[in-house]
């Protein structure tokens, strides 16, 4: 009998920074020892048969050649017209069907898997192939009736499933699809990867037809427990159980899976990754933090420079906690590994001002603004900066710099925040006017915006200018934070201003209660309105 060699892909379970599709060479293919299918062992050949399995073999070889000499695309030319002389090499058919189906080439993948097909003894996967294939080609009648072909062929072949119900929901059959899901679920001998298949189809059923999302979690909840009866040992198999525990919501048994799965394979460093990793997301999910914080610490912990995203998870998670030296360390990590992160630049420099770390943040948003284009958040961030300590000349500059290219190239960044960092950063150069308007223009886009409504009042009252609408705005602001020291403290100052000294003594006396630390301002405040009340 004669055999050339046929390709498989090999699978990796997915763990950090997943890989694009591969070509044909021989790192990223495993070679197995294949027969055609339509070919009999000991079977007399005619001479037409012989010269066509000869030129089979032949651009075959050649092909592994251009493979050899790392040159994908000619050898994927020798390989398809191999595949056209012997039709019966369906691994190398359905692979070939693959990469062309994924370079839109459909005409290829239409050519090769209907001669394929053609043959009495093609299986329900050629069968299933050559349904996808229709239905990216816009032909739904005859992808229909090749993936049904492909069911009643080999009745446990998945891929025949996944184009059928595909087909029906795109085009509005969603019973039809619901049917084969049934059709799928009545397979008594299926085994767990044929389950697992089946289990994701019911979850993108329930995806995309939310009324009937609770009947289709039933229904895949009860698949994935015929599959985890069934005791799957390969890592894969059970990975993509939990998976799809994690994806119906059964959170805790998808982080028992993985935890099982991270014991097992602890010495296996690809394996292990992974599952730390699957954990991480999954607690993230679920809101607990601090373990998704443990798994990525381990990961970065055993690899320190092969995995910047950790760094820059766990840096946004002690941020979130306010813990900004710890989260700086990790941003300063991100940058360094991965320095065309933008985002991790702001981040830091976000960190450093939160620690009164001002000079240090300019020098992380300078590095950032020599690697990358003038953005808003950049010149946003430098303003911010340049206000804490205390240059607002330059922090008005830069702020406006935002202004301006947020017009050009985002408008909807021009919010409430901005203006009223415009607004602060100019009353405290001393330019009043243009800080009432920018305050004023800041509340036309958020009327509740507490912050402005007590800075723009206490504004106003400390020049003794608009003080009954400055009265308003104030106590519009104590409204929406009663305990609020500093608003209490500008109501006060405003009702002195308006000689009415007995409330400003009630708000002020509250304003000195509430605030945390000491505060000068306030105690001088309470001290004028005595001495104005005449208590010496």
């Amino acid at each position: 009998m004669n055999h050339y060699v046929s390709l498989l892909i090999v699978a990796a379970v997915v763990g950090f920074g997943a890989g694009c599709r591969s070509g044909w060479t021989s790192a990223s293919v495993a070679s197995i020892s294949s027969a055609s299918i339509d070919e009999a062992d000991d079977a007399p050949l005619s001479d037409a048969e012989a010269e066509r399995r000869a030129e089979a073999y032949a651009r075959y070889a050649a092909g592994v050649s251009y493979d050899l000499n790392e040159q994908p695309e000619r050898a994927q030319e020798e390989f398809y017209k191999s595949a056209l002389q012997d039709p019966g090499n369906e691994s190398l058919v359905v692979e070939l069907a693959r990469r062309f189906l994924a370079d839109k080439q459909t005409d290829k993948a239409l050519a090769l898997l209907s001669k394929s097909a053609e043959r009495p003894t093609a299986s329900g996967m050629v069968l299933a192939w050559q349904a996808r294939a229709y239905l990216a080609d816009g032909k739904t009648n005859r992808a229909l009736a090749a993936g049904r072909a492909a069911i009643t062929r080999k009745p446990d072949s998945i891929a025949a499933y996944q184009t059928l119900t595909d087909t029906y929901l795109k085009t509005g059959q969603p019973r039809a699809a619901w049917s084969i899901l049934r059709m799928g679920s009545s397979q008594a001998q299926a085994d767990p990867s044929f389950l697992l298949g089946l289990a994701e189809l019911y979850n993108a059923y329930a995806r995309r037809q939310p009324a009937e999302a609770a009947e289709a979690k039933h229904e895949g909840l009860a698949i994935l427990e015929r599959a985890a009866e069934q005791k799957p040992g390969h890592p894969a198999l059970r990975q993509r159980l939990a998976d799809q525990w994690a994806a119906f919501g059964e959170q805790e048994r998808a982080a028992q899976m993985y935890l099982e799965l991270l014991s097992q394979y602890s010495q296996m460093p690809m394996l292990r990754d992974a599952f730390r990793e699957k954990l991480a997301n999954l607690y993230l999910q679920g809101s607990d933090k601090a373990r998704a914080a443990e798994h990525l610490e381990a990961i970065v912990r055993d690899h320190p420079t092969q995995y910047p995203q950790a760094y820059y998870v766990l840096g946004t998670l002690a941020f979130e906690e306010k813990k900004f030296e710890k989260a700086a360390g990790y941003f300063e990590k991100t940058v360094l590994f991965k320095p065309d992160l933008e985002q991790a630049y702001y981040d830091l420099a976000s960190s450093q001002m939160n620690m009164q770390q001002p000079a240090q943040a300019l020098d992380t948003l300078a590095k950032a603004q020599a690697k990358f284009p003038n953005s808003f958040i950049g010149e946003f961030f430098t303003g911010l900066a340049y206000g804490r300590l205390k240059n607002y000349d330059e922090a008005v500059k830069h702020f406006v710099a935002a202004e301006v290219i947020a017009r050009a190239t985002d408008p909807t960044r021009l919010s409430h925040i901005l203006y009223f960092h415009l607004g602060s950063a100019s009353e405290r150069k001393g330019d009043m006017e243009q800080a009432e308007k920018y305050f004023t223009r800041c509340l036309e886009l958020s009327p509740d915006f507490a912050e402005a409504l007590n800075y723009l009042g206490y504004m106003w009252a400390e020049k003794g200018k608009n003080l009954e609408k400055a009265k308003g705005m104030i106590e519009k602001a104590v409204s929406l934070e009663p305990k609020n020291a500093a608003f209490l403290d500008s109501l006060a100052w405003v009702l002195f201003k308006l000689n009415q000294y007995g409330d400003a003594l009630q708000y002020a006396l509250k304003a000195v209660e509430l605030n945390e630390d000491p505060d000068a301002t306030l105690f001088d405040h309470v001290g004028d309105i005595y001495h104005a009340l005449n208590k010496p």
